[in-house]
């Protein structure tokens, strides 16, 4: 039986998103896609300020004011919540749905404090302007409150929450079935597809915007290797993307937030999905490993698939050239491991049915010897 490595290339993968999958076969390139959230949101601003400015003239009319007055204040109402909204551009659903909750919590507490009564002793209300001290005291420790309520909220991890809400946990998937966020270096490569493809490895492989973005910039690199490689990994993504029933993700709206931290923003992202990160990088390994974010590496998984070749073994090898000794001829298994064949020089360039002897470890590796059946 000859030893083989299954080729690099396979034949499809599963997609993750439905969306992402009809947007493929559409052929938007990411390109349309902005131009068009784009017009959709100029679109919805639009029509935002128009309906502040018209609740502003109706504001106007009922307290007898003039009209242009209140389509001034409304208009300007609306044009200074967009400033907001672009001052928040780079603020994720998830972080805002943390924020929001960490409010209601900080809110909370701050209502609590005031229901103590600490507000309404007896020294307070020796104060002269008790009441206006009062108002104010309470409405710092309402704005203290839920600042630190959106700031703990937003810095916490999902699981954390089971501790605020008792009796309420998130539900933990299993580990076969959780994304994958792929790395720069594993994007590049190149073997993804045919990994994936086998089945023995399963979730939904999502690309963060960030890492396209470095693909991008190495593609445009002046360095000529540093380019080759970017235009092998988006020539790897577009070969994924291709396939008829395969979708890689690409997760949106991930930027980076401080220039060349992709590793640390892939594990931090890799933290919020509850994720794996597959990727070729030790370096990286380790750092994720240390903050409990399991790593997926393509050289571990294959230096585990390598044949392991015992003294009986007996399987078909290709002599390629002469070896030491005048009447050896050597010839290679698929993972580099050199196989000596006795007796063999005259069948060079043949494929023959050998069988294992015997085993010599040296400085340079492991050397294995053989005789033709």
């Amino acid at each position: 039986m000859k030893i083989r490595l299954k080729s690099r290339r396979g034949q499809s993968i599963i997609g993750f998103l439905t969306a992402a999958k009809k947007r493929e076969k559409r052929g938007l390139d990411s390109g349309s896609e902005a131009m068009q959230q784009n017009f959709i949101v100029g679109l919805a601003r639009a029509g935002f300020v128009t309906l502040c400015c018209l609740m502003g003239i109706t504001l106007a009319l009922g307290f007898g004011s003039e009209p242009w007055i209140g389509a001034f204040g409304g208009t300007g109402f609306g044009l200074f919540m967009i400033v907001i909204d672009r001052l928040l551009k780079k603020l994720s659903i998830r972080e805002f749905s943390a924020a929001t909750f960490g409010l209601m919590v900080g809110v909370l507490c701050a209502w609590l404090i005031t229901q103590t009564g600490i507000f309404e002793s007896t020294w307070m209300r020796l104060l002269k302007n008790f009441e206006a001290i009062r108002d104010l005291a309470e409405l710092v420790v309402f704005t203290s409150m839920g600042f630190l309520g959106i700031t703990l909220a937003v810095r916490s991890d999902r699981e954390e929450f089971s501790f605020i809400i008792p009796y309420v946990h998130f539900r933990q998937e299993a580990s076969r079935d959780r994304p994958i966020l792929l790395d720069t270096n594993v994007i590049i490569d190149g073997r993804i597809e045919a990994v994936y493809d086998t089945g023995f490895m399963a979730g939904a492989l999502i690309v963060p915007q960030f890492v396209l973005e470095e693909l991008h910039r190495l593609a445009d690199s002046n360095d000529a290797g540093k380019s080759e490689r970017g235009k092998k990994g988006l020539e790897e993504l577009k070969h994924l993307q291709a396939m008829p029933s395969s979708g890689v993700v690409v997760l949106r709206g991930e930027e980076l937030k401080e220039e060349g931290q992709v590793d640390k923003e892939l594990v931090r992202l890799a933290r919020q999905l509850s994720a794996r990160i597959l990727s070729n990088d030790v370096n990286l390994g380790r750092v994720a490993g240390l903050q409990n974010v399991e790593v997926l590496n393509l050289n571990d998984l294959a230096r585990a698939l390598h044949p392991t070749v015992v003294t009986g073994d007996e399987f078909t090898l290709t002599l390629a050239k002469r070896g030491k000794e005048e009447h050896q001829a050597v010839g290679y298994l698929d993972d580099g491991t050199m196989i000596v064949v006795n007796d063999a020089v005259d069948r060079l360039g043949e494929e023959v049915p050998v069988c294992v002897v015997a085993q010599v470890q040296t400085s340079a590796g492991r050397l294995v010897f053989a005789e033709i059946q």
